[in-house]
């Protein structure tokens, strides 16, 4: 018995195991059950609806108010219709469009594959909400949002506040952004479907359509499960997007029901819409593994001959570039556009010539606008742009050490109970959609833990939510990157005396170094343009540029929105550039 816990305690991946379990069920297992205890207590807000109470008494006030009260209707129910209607017509178009383009872009001659392949996830690289500040520019309406849109000057018309605002509004602005894990997950599984068996049902006699419903589809349809599951998790837990289009006539989904209810103080509400949020997001992964998880595979990849067979469009495959082109004119240039003309723009609503202006980039404040100065004036945005670059910055790192140790863990003890455990709760992060996520922190976070003290309105806090957020991503890559590098080159360094230190600098980190950097590239875009995380943890110290630009539009600055966003979009398209030059230069290339 002393001679295995000499053994265990002896060994490197072992105690990291160890370790890494703790600070993961610190960090994620503690904070849900501490969502689950504070809405089950009284909180400092019921006073006046439980007079006598002390605060942490348990109650079961929230859930009856919530469930069953009179305000039941405004307070869950409508805004978990809207969210359901929401999720399921926005992953219903992500899909349907991905899965058309990884057709195109796999299976088909389309002109210029490679650029196709590449332009077509562009709107990803775009904050989510990018398309809705787009959205609300062109067609706004003097009813809700005071200053017309462009659609208004151009046909002098006002459009209905259903096409202006609402739930057709947000979900093809979600659509036009979220398709991209369609595409990039189906786009891969297509392309490990051997034509060898199409073509096999075709001697068989079977038409075109029933080769694709009998042989293809069965063989994507794990990753079509997949690619629901992500973007049906992203979409319904997306603040940003119903934040635009959805709160100025009042049509709430449950994360902009949270934010109303935490910041009017009715935090156990808040928690409790929350704990609804992550309880729909594990729902429906159990519900897609009981549908596909459990059905007979199929194997596509063998050690025969592998062949794809393209398609042949004819002329029409400079038809079908043309529409590629047009999507991409549609989900990046038109909103980007958008955006520069209403940062021009001396007053909201006039788009001629004469009304340009460079103030709201350069101009100090007093000149054309006595409140606000340009982006490259105001204190508050570079502050916050700084604040941006810090946290991803932060957060890139914090991810990509943590992936890396996962990784070798996972990989080092694989087949073991450990190593199961840690890989799970690597990606349970994952499951909570982000604005419940945020949510969970406040209410661990608010007050000293043990020996932590209160984090709430701190740039740590929002650093560690952010890392432990993007733990799934750089976890995955870690796990890849451990996988490719065969134990036998460690224990030949064990062997000549290299401790483990030494064995991790000089062999392991280097060889895994090109899937942690694209871990690290990955946490950095998703948190210079987070906002959904962050909205309910910000303060005006700690502000980053993606919660300026919200402040910017309930104060209704139409020209710092778009541009903060045009600053905000260049800042991480140069990054990621810069990344890549920058170790490409040092041959770390990108896995």
């Amino acid at each position: 018995m002393s001679r295995r816990v000499g053994r265990f305690f002896t060994a490197p991946e072992r105690l990291i195991a160890l370790l890494l379990a703790i600070v993961l069920c610190l960090l994620v297992i503690v904070p849900l059950f501490q969502l689950i205890r504070e809405t089950v207590t009284v909180q400092p807000y019921d006073a006046a609806y439980l007079p006598g109470r002390a605060p942490g008494e348990l109650t079961t006030f929230h859930y009856e108010r919530v469930f069953t009260g009179r305000m039941s209707w405004a307070l869950f129910y409508k805004p978990f219709m809207n969210s359901l209607v929401t999720a399921f017509g926005a992953t219903a178009i992500c899909l349907a469009l991905g899965a058309m383009l990884a057709w195109v872009v796999v299976r088909t001659n389309v002109p210029f594959r490679e650029f196709v392949n590449t332009a077509v996830v562009l709107p990803y690289m775009l904050p989510s909400w990018v398309m809705a500040l787009a959205w609300v520019t062109f067609f706004k309406n003097d009813r809700v949002a005071g200053a017309s849109g462009v659609f208004a000057y151009l046909f002098g018309i006002q459009p209905p506040d259903w096409i202006a605002f609402g739930g057709i509004p947000i979900i093809i602005c979600l659509s036009l952004h979220y398709y991209v894990y369609g595409f990039l997950i189906i786009s891969g599984s297509l392309s490990t479907v051997d034509s060898q068996l199409e073509e096999a049902g075709a001697i068989a006699g079977m038409s075109r359509l029933r080769q694709f419903v009998s042989i293809t589809v069965p063989l994507v349809l794990p990753a079509v499960g997949s690619a629901v599951v992500m973007t049906f998790i992203r979409v319904i837990g997306s603040f940003g997007t119903p934040a635009v289009l959805g709160m100025p006539i009042r049509y709430f989904v449950l994360p902009t029901q949270i934010y109303a209810a935490i910041g009017s103080r009715n935090v156990g509400d808040g928690y409790l819409l929350a704990l609804v949020l992550v309880f729909l997001a594990v729902l429906f992964i159990w519900i897609n593994q009981r549908m596909i998880g459990v059905r007979k595979s199929f194997v596509t990849m063998s050690g025969k001959g592998f062949r794809r067979r393209e398609i042949d469009l004819g002329r029409a495959r400079w038809l079908v570039f043309a529409l590629v082109m047009l999507l991409m004119c549609i989900t990046v240039v038109l909103p980007l556009g958008l955006l520069v003309l209403q940062s021009l723009s001396r007053t909201a609503g006039n788009y001629d010539l004469s009304n340009l202006t460079l103030h709201y980039w350069i101009g100090e404040r007093g000149g054309v606008n006595a409140l606000y100065a340009g982006v490259f004036q105001n204190p508050q945005i570079l502050h916050a742009a700084w604040n941006s670059l810090r946290l991803a910055f932060l957060t890139a790192l914090a991810t990509a050490v943590l992936g890396f140790l996962i990784g070798y863990v996972v990989v080092r003890t694989r087949g073991s109970l450990s190593s199961r455990a840690l890989e799970t709760a690597a990606f349970l992060p994952y499951i909570f959609p982000a604005v419940a996520f945020g949510a969970i922190y406040i209410g661990m976070f608010s007050q000293p833990v043990g020996p932590i003290p209160a984090l709430y309105g701190t740039f740590a806090l929002l650093v560690l939510i952010a890392a432990v957020k993007n733990l799934p991503y750089t976890s995955r890559t870690g796990i890849a990157a451990m996988l490719q590098i065969d134990k036998s080159l460690e224990e030949s360094a064990r062997v000549q005396g290299i401790g483990w230190f030494g064995r991790m600098r000089r062999i392991v980190a280097p060889l895994a170094a090109s899937g942690l950097i694209s871990g690290m590239l990955l946490s950095f875009i998703g948190t210079m343009r987070e906002l959904s995380l962050i909205i309910l943890l910000v303060t005006p110290s700690t502000a980053v540029l993606a919660s300026v630009i919200y402040t910017y539009q309930t104060d209704d600055v139409p020209q710092l929105i778009g541009a903060a966003t045009l600053l905000l979009v260049a800042l991480v398209v140069g990054c990621n550039l810069l990344f890549r030059l920058v170790f490409r230069n040092t041959k770390m290339g990108f896995a």
